[in-house]
């Protein structure tokens, strides 16, 4: 069990897909995306949109269906620190950190749109402005860790500030990266799955236990049906996000709130855990297991494939994160007079920087979006996402320079 704990916590099963997938590439690139683009059902109900009809391929069955349910657990954090009672991006402490954070989005937007109007490739790069925007939550906070500690005040930061950055490129996703023209009508489908859930399996029995303090509807729905309701509703969610020329991933998102958490009596013993935090518990393995297939599935680039895009993604993260986020966090701290948490330094805040320019999954996953499959600059987009792991090399060098007290 804790070698469990420990391949899980270090999230060793992403990495170890990544790498298999690099090597595999580079051993046999016809071999391998034929693999990875291997046709489930060529007439399917769910899958990539061709000429009226869809077909599902692996690739689209692990980026487009199964990577939902990570992003519906990123989606989860976001929701619990936004609008749960005492959530960590409520209230004047989570000001700084939200400040950082658009510093953390802007500079690496700024500094990729740049370079790519200096070397005159604005209009076959532009598409990857978002690519160097991600933070990795898992792997920044192991690197935060590495370098200030576990009880350094500067991990609590970061953790605020990457789940408000997972916010923001779920915002970006949507938005500007659609995957097909826009079917508003569906769009209303996913969100209404999503609320008649939550008034047909959390709020109605509720109200119809009123002040019963057993709550007998509530703990009957709870015991007897579990999470299946939101289960089938999610489906739905998920396929009104398909059609809706949304990208499919982020079809459960609509789903988190509707579910019962910490803050609802949800006819469950005092203390006991809420069935969103059960969900997600219950899907962590499973979502591990998803993320060895996502890295097998999505970088597998060739070296060979480094070029503008690479150098364009790696300067976004490796320059214009850690600029932005000192920056912005300086307004936030000093002229703004927000402050930063006790025992944490403005020199701790630049070096924070350099630690969230970890990339990784959500830039690989970006950069898979922004660059259609078989464009030229999508491997080489990749590369900079997979290089962004040099951060952690950056960080600890600057973790020494600034004389970071580190905290175990």
């Amino acid at each position: 069990m804790r070698f469990v704990a420990f391949i899980r916590e270090y999230s060793l099963l992403l990495l170890g897909g990544a790498l298999t997938g690099l090597i595999w590439a580079n051993l046999s690139p016809l071999n391998y995306h034929h693999f990875i683009e291997s046709v489930l059902a060529d007439d399917s109900i769910v899958g990539q949109l061709h000429d009226g009809r869809r077909t599902l391929t692996l690739h689209y069955l692990i980026n487009d269906l199964l990577m939902a349910l990570f992003f519906a657990m990123a989606g989860k954090e976001v929701w619990e620190a936004v609008a749960l009672k005492g959530g960590a991006l409520r209230g004047r402490k989570a000001l700084t950190p939200l400040i950082a954070t658009a510093g953390g989005v802007i500079g690496p937007i700024c500094v990729y749109l740049l370079g790519a109007m200096l070397i005159g490739q604005m209009s076959d790069l532009g598409r990857g402005w978002a690519i160097p925007t991600a933070t990795d939550i898992a792997f920044s906070y192991l690197v935060g860790r590495l370098v200030f500690g576990a009880r350094h005040p500067a991990v609590a930061f970061l953790l605020l500030l990457a789940i408000a950055d997972d916010a923001v490129g779920l915002i970006i996703l949507a938005i500007f990266y659609p995957t097909g023209e826009l079917q508003p009508l569906w769009l209303v489908f996913s969100f209404a799955m999503a609320g008649a859930a939550w008034l047909l399996f959390n709020r109605l029995p509720r109200l119809l236990d009123g002040a019963d303090p057993l709550k007998p509807r509530a703990t009957w729905i709870r015991d007897r049906l579990s999470f299946w309701p939101y289960l089938v509703f999610g489906a739905l969610c998920w396929w009104g996000f398909q059609q809706a020329g949304i990208h499919p991933a982020l079809g459960l998102l609509p789903m988190i709130p509707a579910i019962p958490h910490a803050d609802a009596r949800f006819g469950r013993p005092e203390g006991g855990p809420d069935l969103l935090n059960r969900m997600e518990h219950a899907l962590k393995p499973f979502v591990d297991v998803i993320l060895f297939f996502f890295g097998l599935a999505n970088a597998g680039v060739q070296l060979s494939a480094m070029g503008a895009a690479t150098w364009l993604v790696l300067a976004g993260l490796l320059i214009g994160k850690p600029l932005g986020i000192a920056l912005m966090g300086w307004i936030a701290a000093r002229p703004l007079g927000l402050g930063l948490p006790e025992g944490m330094r403005m020199t701790d805040l630049a070096v924070l920087g350099c630690v969230a320019a970890v990339g990784f999954t959500v830039a690989l996953f970006v950069a898979g979006v922004a660059f259609p499959s078989g464009h030229e600059h999508q491997d080489s987009a990749k590369m900079g996402a997979l290089l962004s792991f040099a951060a952690a090399i950056l960080a600890l060098a600057a973790g020494r320079l600034f004389r970071v007290e580190k905290r175990a």
